[in-house]
């Protein structure tokens, strides 16, 4: 794989991770709630989920993904499951200033519930798929892909991926920092909690 071809994968995929979808929504919602508690794992899901998706692409085993129904519906709901419990414990949240963040995971959660949450949302999420699936092979030439070439993009996954959401994390927990009153709090929580539920509704619907 050319070194031009590497960067161009890595501007459109930064570009794809970073752009508005439920994955961006659920960092942003936990990270508003939660500060950085818990992120690494929950960031790993969502890095974990895009390997797949790059797997399955590159390999050419995007159709047996696709035809796979009955397990793609399951994961499909999980993930918009998990999208409406996060908006319903931010709905709920008490009205609690932003430095004593209510814990949206609660107190039993751990971080292997974060990574599969974070996994399930992404393997159900449809700009993934889109990315994966529809977008990648019109930036790379998949059908000429070395196994360098292959080692090379998800190593670029492995970093940029951690990196966007990361980026979204420490904005989201350094916001919260700024809501001191119970009112802007519990506007913060159910916009944000309103916007969970929307991303839900997306997920569930394609």
């Amino acid at each position: 794989m050319s070194l031009y071809g590497l960067l161009v994968f890595c501007a459109v995929y930064v570009l794809a991770v970073a752009s508005p979808g439920p994955g961006v929504a659920a960092i942003i919602a936990r990270s508003l709630a939660n500060g950085t508690r818990g992120a690494p794992a929950f960031i790993a899901g969502f890095l974990v989920g895009d390997l797949i998706w790059f797997a399955f692409a590159a390999t050419g085993l995007a159709a047996l993904a696709q035809s796979a129904q009955a397990v793609f519906v399951v994961v499909k709901y999980a993930g918009a499951a998990y999208l409406l419990y996060l908006a319903y414990k931010l709905w709920t949240a008490p009205a609690a200033p932003a430095t004593e963040g209510p814990d949206l995971d609660g107190q039993g959660q751990k971080p292997l519930q974060l990574f599969l949450g974070s996994l399930a949302l992404t393997l159900a999420n449809p700009k993934t798929m889109v990315f994966f699936l529809a977008l990648l092979p019109t930036v790379v030439p998949l059908e000429k892909l070395t196994l360098l070439g292959f080692v090379e993009m998800v190593v670029a996954i492995a970093i940029l991926l951690p990196l966007t959401l990361g980026g979204y994390v420490l904005l989201a927990a350094r916001a919260r920092r700024v809501f001191k009153s119970a009112t802007a709090v519990r506007r913060i929580n159910r916009g944000t909690g309103a916007a969970m539920a929307c991303a839900a509704v997306a997920v569930a619907t394609r």
